[in-house]
């Protein structure tokens, strides 16, 4: 029996309506902790395998008053925000967790909760741990996340929330593939040179890290790699909570 009342909203990718059972009861499952715990906030991150399949599921929590309001109404929620623009991003061929579904559930005629439900990455690591431990291939996730910036920006998309734990890395046989999570926040328009260097701002890195993510950004764009290099060492400088003070 689904879990979800008549007055939800839900979407499942094409390639996964044979989970909609599945996906009918997360919110449930959600309720009574069933699978692992990834983080807990605000919201609540948690895994759960279905059928040999392994999915991640975003359970937001419950908005004020206004927001309940407004989303549904006036506004996508977080869960269907982060399902579309993982689709956008797919469609462009940068990296994330495959999106599978989001719902959207009401109570009391207002809005109350939504889920985005994705399976789990093939990443097994996060930006941060450059920072924590040593990788022999550090220059080449630099570089592939500055390409992957330049991708998001040529095509007038950039990731609002775009910091040390929203980009994962694995490095394949020849290559480091990058998948950019937390997706709800994106904007979208024309990106130039400023905005795109300054949208890395949230970005910790050292001024070597900074010199191989401008080359590779600016290669990508045909802008000039020393203007990318000094605006993103700017940038970040003004911003607090940086790594041991300074990154």
């Amino acid at each position: 029996m689904s879990f979800l009342p008549s007055s939800y909203k839900m979407q499942v990718h094409p390639d996964f309506q044979g989970f909609s059972n599945f996906i009918n009861t997360v919110p449930e499952r959600i309720a009574r902790q069933e699978g692992s715990l990834i983080y807990q906030g605000r919201n609540e991150i948690r895994e759960i395998e279905y059928e040999g399949v392994r999915f991640v599921i975003k359970s937001f929590h419950r908005p004020n008053l206004i927001n309940r309001f407004i989303y549904g109404t006036l506004r996508s929620s977080k869960a269907e925000r982060s399902f579309h623009n993982a689709m956008k991003l797919l469609s462009i061929g940068v990296g994330t967790p495959q999106p599978v579904a989001y719902i959207n559930m009401r109570k009391n005629g207002l809005f109350d909760r939504s889920f985005y439900i994705s399976l789990r990455s093939a990443c097994s690591h996060v930006y941060n741990e450059l920072f924590e431990k040593h990788f022999d291939y550090e220059k080449e996730v630099l570089q592939a996340v500055g390409r992957t910036t330049a991708t998001l920006h040529e095509n007038g998309l950039a990731h609002l929330d775009y910091g040390r734990g929203n980009i994962l890395f694995e490095k394949d046989i020849d290559q480091v593939r990058i998948e950019l999570v937390d997706l709800n926040r994106m904007h979208e328009g024309p990106i130039g040179l400023k905005a795109g260097c300054k949208n890395l701002e949230r970005l910790p890195a050292t001024p070597q890290m900074h010199h191989w993510l401008a080359e590779a950004y600016a290669e990508a764009r045909h802008f000039d790699v020393e203007t990318c290099f000094q605006l993103m060492q700017a940038y970040r400088s003004v911003q607090p909570g940086k790594i041991d003070g300074k990154y």
